[in-house]
């Protein structure tokens, strides 16, 4: 009988442990936040000067072929080639081809237009296993099956340096790509030699990525990957990540379903808007076509309708989701809860008045139906402004936009609902210049510090969630 007690004493001490364990942990959901928008939230924000086909910076390009397989022991500089070629045309589209037979090393000189700091990115597809240095110094190594490493140097206009790269494989041929890092405005100057930032870029100045945040991107700025500096271009997802990343435990998708040019009031018009008459024109409401239309007459449809970007957009994120566990097999089991919206778009409406008159009826319903539709009454709402609009700013349509985007913020006690569960950040303050219809100049930091300024937006919500 003791035995028998002890036996399900324990068992139940056993059970209760387990309840508590920190592996527990695995199976809480991912919350996601779903950003939305038109160019603003696609993101034009510059990584780089802009990655261009190398070609007319190397003189007298000539490549050797040396026996055998590639041996990192082996001194290729003192050894004789079995077969050298003056390359007539070394990089462009149509680069003249490398011979074979062999390991390949190519040698030249570099002369660039202008001075400044430079980045190489020897080589396409497998030839892109190489090393590659540049006066002496290695700009460029990527062993096989490893990510590159990269270390940019600085180059003087005009001036004649010589270089090397050494491929590791057969595939080897006179592709690159050259860039300029040191530009006014691009996130890399910014990290790399400013020190802003300084949690983008790991101890060799590589840019990184955090598996704790994923970022997934559908019908533009499309992609699958851990949080990170990816490509030519960013939005303020970065920011927006690192935000939100750096607070909640649990794992975050960003998950990004935007375009470029779309209004609020037309394109991304919410299901069950109603048409409304202003100034003698009829104007859609939800799967209606044409945009308006005079009072009185019969209009002639087009091929596109009110709120056909809110069902791609909207379509595309519900597909993902449907598909969580095949989207993100890393993540298969765990589940998702949305936690929050964020919204950056308004240029397109302040060019017809008719839409700057209703865009706040419109944000409302927005924040209402995307709620309602993803199934989340709880999820926060982070609505940002445009940069180039001041509060001060002359009557007319921008003001109208800005005015609408302020008053949906639950502080103002205009919509009680919206009190601690929706925000506005104005953004006016953040920009670096330019305006919504030049996407801010490109300037990186715009849509870094409005991403950060949304993330942190989101994050006071999220701390008042009950």
């Amino acid at each position: 009988m003791i035995q028998v007690s002890l036996i399900g004493n324990f068992s139940l001490l056993l059970v209760g442990f387990l309840l508590v364990l920190p592996c527990s942990e695995a199976v809480k959901p991912v919350k996601v936040f779903i950003l939305s928008g038109q160019s603003n939230m696609v993101g034009a924000g510059k990584v780089d000067g802009g990655s261009g086909r190398w070609g007319n910076q190397f003189i007298d390009p000539v490549v050797s072929v040396y026996e055998g397989e590639h041996d990192s022991e082996k001194d290729y500089d003192s050894l004789e080639p079995i077969k050298t070629l003056k390359l007539d045309a070394f990089g462009g589209v149509k680069p003249t081809p490398y011979p074979g037979g062999g390991v390949h090393v190519t040698r030249g000189y570099i002369k660039v237009k202008e001075s400044g700091i430079y980045e190489f990115r020897p080589g396409y597809a497998g030839s892109t296993y190489n090393v590659m240095e540049v006066a002496g110094k290695e700009v460029h190594r990527q062993e096989v099956g490893k990510s590159p490493v990269r270390n940019e140097i600085r180059l003087e206009a005009n001036e004649k340096v010589p270089f090397k790269i050494t491929y590791f494989t057969k595939q080897a041929n006179g592709l690159g790509w050259i860039v300029r890092l040191d530009v006014p405005g691009a996130l890399s100057t910014m990290v790399k030699f400013e020190g802003m930032y300084p949690y983008l870029i790991d101890s060799n100045k590589q840019w990184v990525a955090r598996d704790d945040v994923w970022y997934r991107g559908v019908v533009t700025a499309v992609g699958n990957r851990p949080l990170g500096v990816a490509g030519g271009r960013i939005g303020p997802e970065i920011g927006f990540g690192h935000a939100v990343g750096n607070f909640i435990d649990e794992p975050v998708l960003i998950l990004k379903t935007s375009q470029g040019n779309r209004s609020l009031s037309w394109d991304f018009l919410t299901p069950g808007s109603k048409q409304f008459e202003y100034k003698g024109k009829i104007y859609a409401g939800y799967k209606q076509t044409p945009l308006s239309w005079d009072k009185g007459t019969t209009p002639e449809p087009i091929n596109w309708y009110a709120g056909k970007q809110y069902d791609d957009c909207m379509g595309a994120a519900h597909d993902v989701l449907k598909n969580f566990d095949k989207e993100f097999p890393h993540w298969k089991g765990r589940g998702y809860v949305i936690e929050g919206f964020a919204w950056w778009q308004g240029d397109k409406d302040r060019y017809v008045e008719a839409h700057a008159v209703n865009y706040e009826k419109n944000l409302v319903r927005l924040i209402k139906t995307l709620r309602a539709e993803f199934k989340a009454p709880g999820a926060r709402f982070v609505v940002a402004t445009l940069g180039q609009t001041s509060k001060l700013a002359e009557p007319g349509n921008d003001k109208l936009i800005l005015d609408a985007q302020l008053a949906v913020d639950g502080s103002t006690g205009k919509y009680p609902e919206f009190k601690g569960n929706v925000s506005t950040v104005y953004t006016h303050p953040l920009s670096q210049g330019g305006a919504s219809n030049s996407h801010y100049n490109g300037n990186a930091q715009t849509y870094m510090d409005v991403g950060l300024a949304m993330g942190e937006a989101m994050l006071e919500l999220l701390k008042n969630k009950d």
